[in-house]
């Protein structure tokens, strides 16, 4: 947005995540890397949208990995392990919260036969310098948008010769 410059000013998207640095969980990153010169890129682009989608997948993935240690033991795990943590991960708004991350990312339940936790959107207006929420976390029409996942995940496997994996 900002090579658009004040022609980009008032544009509305949606998101998946929140942006900004103004989370708990953003300043320990700030702290505990950035500070430390640990930093993988420009401490300018933290918080900013593409950096908080690369930050939240190692979020998901690290919660996962502590579901699946809860039902299987602190100890290195196997692919079918982890699959079941991601297959059974639950983040609350209390665990999020307690993430650091209330605001950046809605409560989500996933399962087996639902990897995206039921959908969830926000929208965010952009100022000039900053994006801003212009609305609380949206549903999904999930009776309108799963049908058409599934047509499309269906066609792209048998495309491709891929064998989808039974959920129990």
């Amino acid at each position: 947005m900002v090579p658009a410059g004040e022609a980009a000013r008032g544009f509305i998207c949606v998101n998946l995540f929140g942006t900004g640095r103004n989370f708990p969980l953003i300043q320990d990153v700030l702290k505990y890397v950035y500070a430390r010169g640990k930093e993988p890129g420009p401490e300018s682009d933290v918080g900013t949208v593409y950096w908080i989608q690369g930050l939240m997948p190692g979020v998901l993935t690290a919660e996962a990995l502590r579901t699946a240690m809860r039902e299987f033991g602190h100890q290195p795990l196997t692919s079918a392990q982890v699959q079941w943590g991601l297959d059974h991960l639950t983040l609350t708004a209390a665990s999020i919260k307690e993430l650091g991350a209330e605001g950046l990312m809605r409560p989500i339940t996933l399962s087996c036969r639902d990897h995206e936790g039921g959908g969830g959107v926000k929208f965010q207006q952009w100022d000039g310098t900053q994006w801003n929420a212009i609305a609380d976390w949206i549903a999904t029409d999930q009776a309108l948008v799963r049908p058409l996942v599934e047509a499309s995940a269906a066609k792209y496997a048998q495309e491709k010769g891929i064998r989808p994996r039974d959920c129990p």
